[in-house]
């Protein structure tokens, strides 16, 4: 086969002529050389680096210099790897920063002078490797190019360009040589560079030339705009091309393990996002080199061990989508309470919350607002990849055709689990955003209402393992929490209301709930001032025993109630216990069929009232034990008078758990419970304490 002129066809050396060596650098100015002839003038020693350690009694020798593995003969399948001279490159006198290695790295960047060569006057990178770890990394990144380059267009648009390599010595028989990779030259920065710039978005849409053109590629035909649309539009572009770039790698069997903002370059070129060198690829069990990848049954070993390399280069690439979204996680100890937050076994669905507490104001951050558009659908992503399950944790190909990754031009099917969390969302932004007129609490009851005709979990042991945790009390569809346009006397300003509910400590099947309100108390010469200082207080009632039981929830007929229990509906039954009826909402986010059914998306969802629904009945023990904690240092009031006010500002059903009559919606984020008045209570679960 034809070289080009610029050496020879790739004819790897044997392994044993390939050892690895411990490389001692002595550069002139900490291994950056800041002259191009410094590198030709460097005396290169090598030394034989071995080391021995006892564990457990037990001496183990590593020994580095053991062959690496064999890589196989690559010219009949792959096009010409090309092994190169130094004299073909006039090597720069700088290295950009944002292709800076490990410590057993050396990196230069060059052009090729060649004037054979078919990259004459190209850019390109020397990246020297110096230790044994380093030179089995390019041992392999050359091993996996046989899979990668036999769909040519997608190897070369979605991963870093590798077009030969170099032995210093010019000599392939002589053991002492390292390896030296020539890849391609994507720009000064990496992705992770880019985004800690000041300027990082128009800079790079200029390099991703996201015009109308560009943006038709995820499904939108709009420039400009408001910045949220910008970084919204930009990071689909951007996701897009790390999903397909890492849906192909694993396709050819193969997974990244090296996934982060560091190694993901953007091509100026060609307009896309570079996935690194794949040296840590590792294999899919039970594939062979050069073989069709046989995939082995869902319940085989080598399938499970699959489907967790698949899931770990999911979680690195929802990483990668938080750190970009997010700008705050690009602070490494901002960044490193989310991962322990995750890493400790949490719901990533509770990610928003946990994230609100981070920042000043959730509503007003443009990393937010991006993931809460179309319904929540970022935050629904990113808890798709985050899962602490890998069985649950989504793929490449789900990931491209969800919602929140393709624009308003292409439909997208929506999936019953998404329309839950749609109506949630909606009731949770509702809950932020807006003042509670008329409008908004009638907004809110419909997607409370709806909420509970799909209720995904109506059975006991469904319930036993979601209900256990924090849940932090958003809405009461019967009264307004805290001040209103009363006079409080005394001042008192309700804040958190939480219901913790843990497993009892005998291990029977009932459970244990608190409710936990905290609250201030004003001065009384004060005047409400703007930050609302004042003495803490917190109010705590339990319920040690609280039984948990199967039921069902009866319906009204039309005509049975009243216009009023539209919004506060009254009571019929639950067998034995009290329930409520439930109105026909409509909602402008959720269209109506012709024939007056609902719709959200391609989701129906009758618009008949059941005659009855399955919930969760709650007997709470009448045993109740009331405390409250408060400093009086600095109020003239009386503890009486303050827990009445406190009183006055919560809902009876926290005051008096005894009120509470059932569950009827639960999932890993929302909690929804009926009260004996027929109200409604929306939780969100709360990670933070």
């Amino acid at each position: 086969m034809p070289t080009s002129g610029i050496g020879t066809v790739f004819n790897l050396p044997s392994s044993d002529m390939l050892r690895d060596h411990y490389l001692q650098l002595k550069p002139r100015n900490a291994g950056i050389y800041s002259r191009a002839g410094s590198m030709l003038a460097m005396l290169i020693q090598f030394e034989t680096f071995t080391c021995t350690r006892k564990t457990s009694g037990a001496t183990t020798g590593l020994k580095p210099a053991a062959a690496p593995c064999r890589l196989p003969q690559l010219v009949d399948v792959v096009p010409p790897v090309v092994e190169f001279k130094l004299s073909d490159f006039e090597l720069c006198s700088h290295v950009s920063v944002g292709l800076a290695g490990r410590g057993d790295e050396v990196v230069y960047e060059g052009v090729v002078r060649n004037p054979e060569s078919p990259l004459r006057g190209m850019r390109v990178v020397l990246r020297q490797l110096t230790g044994p770890r380093a030179q089995r990394w390019g041992h392999r990144a050359l091993q996996v190019i046989a899979r990668l380059v036999r769909r040519e267009d997608l190897y070369h648009s979605y991963a870093t360009r590798v077009h030969g390599y170099i032995l210093p010595s010019g000599t392939a028989s002589d053991e002492s040589n390292t390896l030296t990779l020539v890849h391609g030259y994507y720009g000064s920065y990496s992705l992770h560079q880019w985004l800690l710039c000041h300027d990082w978005l128009p800079n790079l849409e200029a390099r991703l030339a996201l015009d109308e053109e560009a943006a038709r590629r995820v499904g939108d035909d709009r420039t400009g705009g408001p910045e949220v649309s910008r970084q919204l539009r930009l990071l689909r572009v951007i996701m897009r091309d790390l999903l397909i770039g890492l849906n192909y790698v694993h396709s050819r069997g193969l997974a990244h393990t090296e996934l982060r903002l560091q190694n993901v370059h953007i091509s100026a070129a060609d307009r896309h996002v570079k996935v690194g060198i794949l040296g840590n690829a590792a294999d899919f069990p039970g594939n062979d080199f050069g073989k069709t990848m046989v995939f082995a049954s869902s319940d085989s070993k080598s399938a499970i061990t699959r489907r967790l390399m698949i899931a770990f280069d999911i979680r690195c690439v929802g990483y990668m989508m938080a750190k970009m979204v997010l700008r705050e996680l690009m602070d490494p100890a901002i960044f490193s309470l989310v991962k322990n937050f995750l890493t400790q076994g949490h719901d990533p669905a509770g990610l928003r919350e946990f994230f609100s507490s981070l920042v000043k104001s959730a509503s007003g951050n443009t990393g937010v607002q991006i993931l809460d558009r179309d319904g929540g659908a970022g935050w629904n992503l990113l808890a798709c990849m985050l899962t602490n399950k890998s069985a649950e944790r989504i793929s490449c190909t789900d990931a491209l055709r969800h919602p929140f990754l393709c624009g308003p031009k292409w439909r997208v099917e929506s999936s019953l689990e998404m329309t839950r969390w749609s109506l949630g969302s909606f009731a949770v932004r509702i809950v932020e955003d807006f003042m509670y007129g008329a409008d908004q609490r009638n907004r809110l009851s419909q997607l409370i209402d709806l909420l509970e005709r799909v209720n995904p979990n109506s059975s006991y042991k469904e319930w036993m393992k979601l209900l256990p945790g924090r849940w932090r009390l958003l809405y009461h569809t019967g009264k307004l929490i805290g001040l209103t346009r009363r006079q409080a006397n005394p001042a008192v300003l309700v804040d958190n209301l939480i219901q913790d509910f843990q497993l009892s400590a005998d291990g029977n099947s009932s459970l244990t709930m608190r409710t936990s309100v905290g609250f201030t108390v004003m001065a009384e010469d004060s005047n409400w001032s703007a930050e609302k200082t004042g003495p803490k207080g917190k109010f705590n009632v339990c319920a040690h025993t609280v039984a948990l039981s199967e039921d069902t929830r009866l319906y009204e007929k039309d005509g049975e109630g009243s216009d009023k229990a539209a919004l506060y509906p009254k009571q019929r039954s639950i067998n034995h216990t009290q329930n409520h009826p439930i109105s026909h909402p409509t909602s402008p986010e959720i269209g109506r069929r012709a024939d007056g059914s609902l719709r959200f998306r391609k989701q129906v969802i009758p618009d008949e009232t059941p005659a009855s629904m399955p919930v969760i009945r709650l007997d709470v023990h009448e045993d109740l034990e009331m405390s409250m904690e408060l400093d009086m240092k600095g109020i003239s009031a009386l503890p009486k008078k303050v827990l009445q006010e406190v009183q006055l500002q919560i809902p009876r059903e926290m005051f008096d758990l005894t009120n509470l009559v059932c569950a009827t919606y639960i999932d890993s984020r929302l909690l929804i419970l009926r009260g004996v008045s027929g109200a409604a209570l929306l939780f969100i679960r709360s990670p933070v304490s």
